[in-house]
Protein backbone atom coordinates (compact mmCIF):
# COMPACT_ATOMS: atom_id res chain seq x y z
CA UNK A 1 0.00 0.00 0.00
CA UNK A 2 1.44 3.17 -1.09
CA UNK A 3 0.91 5.86 1.15
CA UNK A 4 1.30 9.56 1.42
CA UNK A 5 1.50 11.45 4.87
CA UNK A 6 1.62 15.17 3.72
CA UNK A 7 -1.77 15.98 5.55
CA UNK A 8 -0.80 14.09 8.26
CA UNK A 9 -2.93 12.13 10.62
CA UNK A 10 -6.50 11.96 11.75
CA UNK A 11 -8.00 9.89 13.89
CA UNK A 12 -11.59 9.15 15.42
CA UNK A 13 -11.84 5.51 17.35
CA UNK A 14 -14.26 4.11 19.79
CA UNK A 15 -13.46 1.53 21.93
CA UNK A 16 -14.88 -1.15 24.23
CA UNK A 17 -13.53 -3.85 26.56
CA UNK A 18 -15.59 -4.41 29.21
CA UNK A 19 -16.11 -1.98 31.47
CA UNK A 20 -13.60 0.23 30.04
CA UNK A 21 -14.69 2.87 27.05
CA UNK A 22 -12.36 4.56 24.78
CA UNK A 23 -13.47 7.52 22.73
CA UNK A 24 -11.15 9.14 21.08
CA UNK A 25 -10.82 11.91 18.51
CA UNK A 26 -7.72 14.28 16.94
CA UNK A 27 -4.97 15.02 14.24
CA UNK A 28 -1.90 14.88 14.14
CA UNK A 29 0.52 16.76 11.73
CA UNK A 30 2.93 15.09 8.89
CA UNK A 31 5.84 15.74 11.11
CA UNK A 32 6.51 15.70 14.79
CA UNK A 33 5.50 14.67 17.96
CA UNK A 34 2.37 14.40 19.59
CA UNK A 35 2.33 12.94 23.48
CA UNK A 36 -0.51 11.12 24.43
CA UNK A 37 -0.79 11.99 27.89
CA UNK A 38 -2.81 11.12 30.96
CA UNK A 39 -2.56 9.30 33.67
CA UNK A 40 -2.31 4.91 34.43
CA UNK A 41 -5.69 3.53 32.54
CA UNK A 42 -6.29 6.72 30.92
CA UNK A 43 -6.30 4.36 27.65
CA UNK A 44 -3.11 5.81 26.01
CA UNK A 45 -1.61 2.02 25.42
CA UNK A 46 -5.25 0.97 23.89
CA UNK A 47 -5.28 3.87 21.56
CA UNK A 48 -2.03 3.45 20.12
CA UNK A 49 -2.88 -0.72 20.13
CA UNK A 50 -6.24 0.26 18.30
CA UNK A 51 -4.35 2.56 15.94
CA UNK A 52 -1.71 0.04 14.53
CA UNK A 53 -4.69 -2.91 14.35
CA UNK A 54 -3.77 -4.90 17.39
CA UNK A 55 -7.11 -3.85 19.07
CA UNK A 56 -10.10 -3.75 16.96
CA UNK A 57 -11.92 -0.38 17.20
CA UNK A 58 -15.08 1.78 15.42
CA UNK A 59 -14.55 4.30 13.53
CA UNK A 60 -12.09 5.79 11.00
CA UNK A 61 -8.16 6.23 10.61
CA UNK A 62 -6.93 8.09 8.12
CA UNK A 63 -2.97 9.16 6.67
CA UNK A 64 -2.71 11.71 3.65
CA UNK A 65 -5.13 10.60 1.46
CA UNK A 66 -5.34 6.96 2.94
CA UNK A 67 -7.78 5.71 4.66
CA UNK A 68 -6.41 2.42 7.14
CA UNK A 69 -10.31 1.98 8.42
CA UNK A 70 -13.61 3.37 7.73
CA UNK A 71 -17.19 2.25 7.31
CA UNK A 72 -16.25 0.77 3.99
CA UNK A 73 -13.12 -0.69 5.17
CA UNK A 74 -10.58 -2.03 7.77
CA UNK A 75 -6.72 -2.96 7.08
CA UNK A 76 -5.72 -5.38 9.44
CA UNK A 77 -2.45 -4.69 11.38
CA UNK A 78 -0.14 -6.77 9.34
CA UNK A 79 -1.06 -3.94 6.41
CA UNK A 80 -0.86 -0.71 8.60
CA UNK A 81 2.81 0.73 7.28
CA UNK A 82 3.48 2.17 11.28
CA UNK A 83 6.38 1.33 13.65
CA UNK A 84 5.52 0.14 17.19
CA UNK A 85 8.35 0.68 19.92
CA UNK A 86 7.28 -0.78 23.48
CA UNK A 87 8.06 -0.30 26.83
CA UNK A 88 10.38 -2.96 26.67
CA UNK A 89 12.04 -3.00 23.39
CA UNK A 90 10.99 -6.61 22.30
CA UNK A 91 14.23 -7.86 20.49
CA UNK A 92 14.25 -10.82 19.34
CA UNK A 93 16.74 -12.91 22.10
CA UNK A 94 18.19 -14.97 18.94
CA UNK A 95 19.38 -12.42 17.06
CA UNK A 96 22.24 -9.70 17.96
CA UNK A 97 21.42 -6.28 16.89
CA UNK A 98 22.29 -5.69 13.33
CA UNK A 99 20.09 -9.13 13.03
CA UNK A 100 17.31 -7.38 14.56
CA UNK A 101 17.55 -4.12 11.96
CA UNK A 102 17.83 -6.13 9.12
CA UNK A 103 14.42 -7.78 10.21
CA UNK A 104 12.94 -4.23 9.98
CA UNK A 105 14.50 -3.37 6.47
CA UNK A 106 12.47 -6.73 6.27
CA UNK A 107 9.48 -5.55 6.78
CA UNK A 108 9.40 -2.08 4.61
CA UNK A 109 6.28 -0.89 3.81
CA UNK A 110 5.81 0.56 0.45
CA UNK A 111 5.18 4.31 2.29
CA UNK A 112 5.98 7.64 0.42
CA UNK A 113 7.84 8.71 3.41
CA UNK A 114 10.20 11.74 2.43
CA UNK A 115 13.13 10.65 4.48
CA UNK A 116 14.06 6.63 3.47
CA UNK A 117 15.82 5.55 6.59
CA UNK A 118 18.60 3.09 5.41
CA UNK A 119 20.86 0.71 7.22
CA UNK A 120 23.75 3.02 7.57
CA UNK A 121 21.67 6.51 8.53
CA UNK A 122 19.58 4.49 11.55
CA UNK A 123 22.96 2.99 12.66
CA UNK A 124 24.81 6.78 12.56
CA UNK A 125 21.56 8.42 13.91
CA UNK A 126 21.41 6.14 16.88
CA UNK A 127 25.29 5.56 17.03
CA UNK A 128 24.42 1.34 17.18
CA UNK A 129 27.85 1.05 15.43
CA UNK A 130 29.38 -0.55 18.37
CA UNK A 131 26.92 -2.74 18.97
CA UNK A 132 26.29 -4.08 16.04
CA UNK A 133 27.57 -7.95 16.98
CA UNK A 134 25.93 -7.53 20.42
CA UNK A 135 23.02 -10.05 21.46
CA UNK A 136 20.04 -8.30 23.13
CA UNK A 137 21.00 -10.07 26.40
CA UNK A 138 24.50 -8.22 26.61
CA UNK A 139 22.63 -4.43 26.08
CA UNK A 140 21.43 -2.07 28.80
CA UNK A 141 17.84 -0.91 28.64
CA UNK A 142 18.95 2.02 26.91
CA UNK A 143 20.77 0.41 24.35
CA UNK A 144 18.00 -1.73 23.89
CA UNK A 145 15.67 0.59 23.22
CA UNK A 146 17.87 2.56 20.70
CA UNK A 147 17.54 -0.82 18.73
CA UNK A 148 14.12 -0.75 18.90
CA UNK A 149 13.66 2.61 17.96
CA UNK A 150 16.34 2.09 14.83
CA UNK A 151 14.38 -0.87 13.92
CA UNK A 152 10.95 0.63 13.67
CA UNK A 153 12.70 3.03 11.52
CA UNK A 154 14.07 1.04 8.91
CA UNK A 155 10.55 -0.93 8.80
CA UNK A 156 10.06 2.59 6.48
CA UNK A 157 6.49 3.31 8.79
CA UNK A 158 4.17 5.90 8.01
CA UNK A 159 3.83 6.21 11.46
CA UNK A 160 6.03 6.09 14.39
CA UNK A 161 4.11 4.65 17.46
CA UNK A 162 5.61 4.97 20.93
CA UNK A 163 4.58 3.64 23.99
CA UNK A 164 6.09 4.72 27.10
CA UNK A 165 9.71 3.61 25.80
CA UNK A 166 11.51 5.31 28.81
CA UNK A 167 9.17 3.67 31.53
CA UNK A 168 11.49 0.90 32.39
CA UNK A 169 14.78 2.87 32.14
CA UNK A 170 16.53 3.96 35.35
CA UNK A 171 17.04 7.60 35.31
CA UNK A 172 20.83 7.41 33.72
CA UNK A 173 19.32 5.65 30.61
CA UNK A 174 16.41 7.95 30.35
CA UNK A 175 18.22 11.27 30.42
CA UNK A 176 20.49 9.32 27.36
CA UNK A 177 17.48 8.20 25.43
CA UNK A 178 15.88 11.73 25.89
CA UNK A 179 18.94 12.85 23.84
CA UNK A 180 18.20 10.64 21.35
CA UNK A 181 14.92 11.04 20.68
CA UNK A 182 14.97 14.74 20.79
CA UNK A 183 17.79 14.25 18.03
CA UNK A 184 15.09 11.90 15.93
CA UNK A 185 12.83 14.48 16.70
CA UNK A 186 14.32 17.10 14.85
CA UNK A 187 15.12 14.99 12.01
CA UNK A 188 12.68 12.60 11.53
CA UNK A 189 10.13 13.49 8.47
CA UNK A 190 7.77 11.23 10.14
CA UNK A 191 4.59 12.09 12.90
CA UNK A 192 5.22 10.51 16.04
CA UNK A 193 3.05 9.28 18.64
CA UNK A 194 4.49 9.38 21.57
CA UNK A 195 2.48 7.81 24.82
CA UNK A 196 3.76 9.17 28.66
CA UNK A 197 2.64 9.65 31.95
CA UNK A 198 5.71 11.93 32.70
CA UNK A 199 5.52 15.62 32.15
CA UNK A 200 9.02 16.39 31.71
CA UNK A 201 9.09 14.21 29.07
CA UNK A 202 6.12 15.89 27.30
CA UNK A 203 7.97 19.13 27.80
CA UNK A 204 11.08 18.32 25.90
CA UNK A 205 10.11 16.28 23.16
CA UNK A 206 6.09 17.13 22.20
CA UNK A 207 4.82 19.41 19.46
CA UNK A 208 1.54 18.99 20.00
CA UNK A 209 -0.26 17.23 23.07
CA UNK A 210 -3.73 15.25 23.44
CA UNK A 211 -5.23 14.82 26.74
CA UNK A 212 -6.92 11.67 27.95
CA UNK A 213 -8.78 10.84 31.35
CA UNK A 214 -10.45 7.44 31.86
CA UNK A 215 -10.79 6.87 28.11
CA UNK A 216 -12.05 10.07 26.88
CA UNK A 217 -10.12 13.43 24.93
CA UNK A 218 -10.39 16.30 27.47
CA UNK A 219 -8.48 18.60 25.31
CA UNK A 220 -5.80 19.02 22.51
CA UNK A 221 -3.16 21.47 21.40
CA UNK A 222 0.30 22.80 20.91
CA UNK A 223 1.94 21.69 23.65
CA UNK A 224 2.79 25.22 25.76
CA UNK A 225 -1.09 25.72 25.35
CA UNK A 226 -1.73 22.56 26.73
CA UNK A 227 0.77 22.72 29.58
CA UNK A 228 -0.48 26.59 30.44
CA UNK A 229 -4.52 25.91 30.24
CA UNK A 230 -5.64 26.69 33.95
CA UNK A 231 -8.41 24.36 33.14
CA UNK A 232 -6.21 21.39 32.68
CA UNK A 233 -5.44 19.05 35.25
CA UNK A 234 -1.36 19.90 33.98
CA UNK A 235 -1.52 23.30 35.89
CA UNK A 236 -2.16 21.81 38.82
CA UNK A 237 0.39 19.57 39.29
CA UNK A 238 3.09 19.80 41.82
CA UNK A 239 5.50 20.06 38.85
CA UNK A 240 3.19 22.47 36.78
CA UNK A 241 5.66 24.10 33.85
CA UNK A 242 5.77 25.81 30.55
CA UNK A 243 8.07 25.23 27.68
CA UNK A 244 9.20 28.40 25.93
CA UNK A 245 11.20 28.70 22.74
CA UNK A 246 14.07 30.92 22.57
CA UNK A 247 17.12 31.42 20.76
CA UNK A 248 20.66 31.12 21.89
CA UNK A 249 22.94 34.25 21.40
CA UNK A 250 26.15 34.02 22.99
CA UNK A 251 28.62 32.33 26.02
CA UNK A 252 30.12 34.91 28.91
CA UNK A 253 33.09 32.52 29.39
CA UNK A 254 33.64 34.68 31.98
CA UNK A 255 31.00 33.91 34.43
CA UNK A 256 30.26 30.40 32.52
CA UNK A 257 27.06 31.51 31.44
CA UNK A 258 24.95 31.16 27.79
CA UNK A 259 22.91 34.12 26.81
CA UNK A 260 19.19 33.21 25.13
CA UNK A 261 16.99 35.84 23.82
CA UNK A 262 13.22 35.56 24.77
CA UNK A 263 12.21 38.23 22.38
CA UNK A 264 13.79 41.74 23.31
CA UNK A 265 14.49 39.78 26.96
CA UNK A 266 17.58 38.05 27.69
CA UNK A 267 17.94 34.87 29.77
CA UNK A 268 21.17 33.13 31.14
CA UNK A 269 21.57 29.69 31.72
CA UNK A 270 24.51 28.13 33.56
CA UNK A 271 27.21 26.48 31.52
CA UNK A 272 28.27 26.31 27.89
CA UNK A 273 25.42 24.77 25.99
CA UNK A 274 25.92 22.85 22.46
CA UNK A 275 24.30 25.38 20.56
CA UNK A 276 25.21 28.02 17.63
CA UNK A 277 24.33 31.55 17.66
CA UNK A 278 20.58 31.84 16.21
CA UNK A 279 19.43 27.94 17.16
CA UNK A 280 16.38 27.67 18.49
CA UNK A 281 16.40 26.02 21.84
CA UNK A 282 13.72 24.75 23.93
CA UNK A 283 13.26 25.83 27.67
CA UNK A 284 11.13 24.02 30.51
CA UNK A 285 10.19 26.29 33.44
CA UNK A 286 8.59 25.25 36.08
CA UNK A 287 6.05 27.48 38.03
CA UNK A 288 7.63 27.14 41.53
CA UNK A 289 10.56 28.56 40.41
CA UNK A 290 9.20 31.51 39.45
CA UNK A 291 8.06 34.59 41.76
CA UNK A 292 6.10 37.87 40.88
CA UNK A 293 6.96 41.51 41.40
CA UNK A 294 4.89 44.51 40.82
CA UNK A 295 7.59 47.24 39.78
CA UNK A 296 11.34 45.61 38.46
CA UNK A 297 13.67 44.67 41.09
CA UNK A 298 17.16 46.39 41.51
CA UNK A 299 20.17 45.07 43.94
CA UNK A 300 19.03 40.95 43.79
CA UNK A 301 20.50 37.80 43.03
CA UNK A 302 18.05 36.93 40.31
CA UNK A 303 19.65 37.56 36.69
CA UNK A 304 16.57 36.42 34.90
CA UNK A 305 13.68 39.29 34.90
CA UNK A 306 10.84 39.37 32.60
CA UNK A 307 8.07 41.81 32.26
CA UNK A 308 4.68 40.11 31.83
CA UNK A 309 0.75 40.04 31.77
CA UNK A 310 -1.49 38.19 33.62
CA UNK A 311 -3.72 36.46 31.96
CA UNK A 312 -5.71 34.51 34.93
CA UNK A 313 -5.41 33.23 38.58
CA UNK A 314 -7.04 29.98 39.88
CA UNK A 315 -6.36 28.52 43.40
CA UNK A 316 -4.14 25.81 42.61
CA UNK A 317 -4.95 24.40 46.57
CA UNK A 318 -6.20 26.20 49.60
CA UNK A 319 -2.81 27.59 50.74
CA UNK A 320 -1.41 27.99 46.41
CA UNK A 321 -2.49 30.24 43.24
CA UNK A 322 -1.36 29.08 40.01
CA UNK A 323 -0.90 32.32 37.62
CA UNK A 324 -1.07 32.65 34.07
CA UNK A 325 1.68 34.34 32.04
CA UNK A 326 2.03 35.82 28.96
CA UNK A 327 5.32 37.14 27.68
CA UNK A 328 4.50 38.14 24.84
CA UNK A 329 6.46 35.38 23.32
CA UNK A 330 4.93 32.19 25.15
CA UNK A 331 3.04 31.83 28.35
CA UNK A 332 4.50 30.86 31.55
CA UNK A 333 3.06 29.58 34.52
CA UNK A 334 3.74 30.86 38.23
CA UNK A 335 2.95 29.77 41.30
CA UNK A 336 2.34 31.92 44.63
CA UNK A 337 0.85 31.88 48.18
CA UNK A 338 -2.61 32.69 48.06
CA UNK A 339 -1.42 35.45 51.11
CA UNK A 340 1.40 36.45 48.28
CA UNK A 341 -1.72 36.96 45.99
CA UNK A 342 -3.90 39.07 47.82
CA UNK A 343 -1.11 41.35 49.25
CA UNK A 344 0.07 41.93 45.90
CA UNK A 345 -3.73 42.59 45.04
CA UNK A 346 -2.81 40.28 41.42
CA UNK A 347 -5.75 40.14 38.62
CA UNK A 348 -6.21 39.34 35.34
CA UNK A 349 -4.11 41.89 32.96
CA UNK A 350 -2.15 43.49 35.32
CA UNK A 351 1.35 43.85 34.33
CA UNK A 352 3.88 42.34 36.69
CA UNK A 353 7.49 41.01 36.36
CA UNK A 354 8.12 37.48 36.58
CA UNK A 355 11.73 36.88 38.46
CA UNK A 356 13.10 33.06 37.18
CA UNK A 357 16.58 31.25 38.77
CA UNK A 358 18.81 30.65 36.27
CA UNK A 359 19.09 27.41 37.36
CA UNK A 360 15.28 26.72 36.92
CA UNK A 361 16.02 26.59 32.74
CA UNK A 362 17.18 23.30 31.54
CA UNK A 363 18.09 23.01 28.53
Amino acid sequence: MSTDNRSGLHVDLQLTRGPFNLQAKFSAAAAGVTAIFGPSGAGKSSLLQAIAGLLPAQGSIRIGNHSWQDEQQYLPAHRRPVGYVFQDGRLFPHLNVRGNLEYGMRRRHNTAVPTDYDFAHAVALLRLGELLERMPHQLSGGEQQRVAIGRALLSKPALLLMDEPLASLDAGHKRELLGYLQNLQHKSALPVLYVSHAPDEVARLADHLVLLDKGRKLADGPVNDMLTRLDLPLSLDSDAAAVLSVTYTDYDSAFDLSRVALGSNTLYLPGRLSAAPGDTLRLRVLARDISLTIERQTGTSILNIVPVRIVELREQNPAQCIVRLDTGNGMLLACVTRKSATALQLDSGQQVYAQIKSMALPG
